[in-house]
């Protein structure tokens, strides 16, 4: 899987991707990712890449010129067609859901908008706008960083199994079961015994159990989606009501 992504800070990309496990994925050539300078493209002798707003108006608007001859340019050096995203506040909100569908595609081109955003003829050179979430930052760096990073760990070979990501947060529309580690005690407090117990049927079905409650309680929004047997459903509801008891 290759990810471009066009920017004005190429530095700021690098230092986040070369580290962890999608630096070690890259060094493996499991996935590419290119940062790149939106500043190589620009025909100014200052390399601008940014003007005023037409109206008036406070800040700067990214040029079309240098930012579509990037996208288009970049497209060329694919061997099957990219999807291009741009970052925008505008955008599909990123999710698992969104995460598992790009997971199918093999190639994107990234933008990252900055200033006041983009000029709106860069638009129809863009396949998807998608959004990191309800909340205004500097640029599209951080929420490209976070949408590659999300869908290279779905990529083969990425982490060391696939049950690595299948049962995390948000990947099978539930919250994560607890986790615990050594030591067995500590402040009185004892890892439950289901896991110490070697039976793996029992753990899987604790674990199970324990991501329900855990999304009842804190994302009980997500339950909405989710598949459950009708014994799970009768275990959430009573854990609902223990919960709506211990809030008065």
């Amino acid at each position: 899987m290759r990810f471009d992504v066009l920017t004005l800070f190429p530095d700021m990309l690098e230092t986040v991707f070369n580290e962890s496990i999608i630096g070690r994925a890259r060094k493996k050539g499991i996935i590419e990712i290119n940062a790149v300078n939106l500043r190589d493209y620009s025909k100014d002798r200052h390399k601008r890449v940014d003007d005023y707003p037409y109206g008036g108006g406070c800040g700067m608007v990214m040029m079309a010129p240098p930012v579509i001859d990037a996208i288009e340019d970049r497209k060329r050096s694919f061997e099957n067609e990219p999807l291009v995203v741009y970052m925008s506040p505008k955008g599909r909100v990123l999710s698992q859901e969104l995460v598992n569908e790009l997971s199918e595609r093999e190639g994107f081109i990234i933008l990252c908008g900055h200033y006041e955003g983009i000029d709106e003829r860069i638009m129809e050179h863009i396949d998807l706008e998608i959004s990191a979430g309800d909340y205004v930052l500097t640029g599209g760096e951080l929420p490209a960083a976070i949408l590659v990073d999300s869908v290279s760990r779905t990529v083969k070979g990425v982490l060391a199994e696939e049950e690595g990501f299948k049962g995390e947060s948000h990947y099978n529309g539930l919250l994560e079961y607890p986790q615990y580690t050594r030591p067995e005690e500590y402040n009185g407090k004892r890892v439950p015994e289901v896991l110490l117990s070697g039976h793996h049927k029992n753990i899987e079905k604790w674990r199970r159990e324990m991501s329900l409650f855990e999304t009842a309680k804190k994302r009980p929004d997500l339950l909405k989606k989710a598949e459950m047997t009708a014994d799970e459903k009768k275990k959430v509801t009573a854990f609902k009501r223990r919960l709506s008891r211990k809030s008065k």
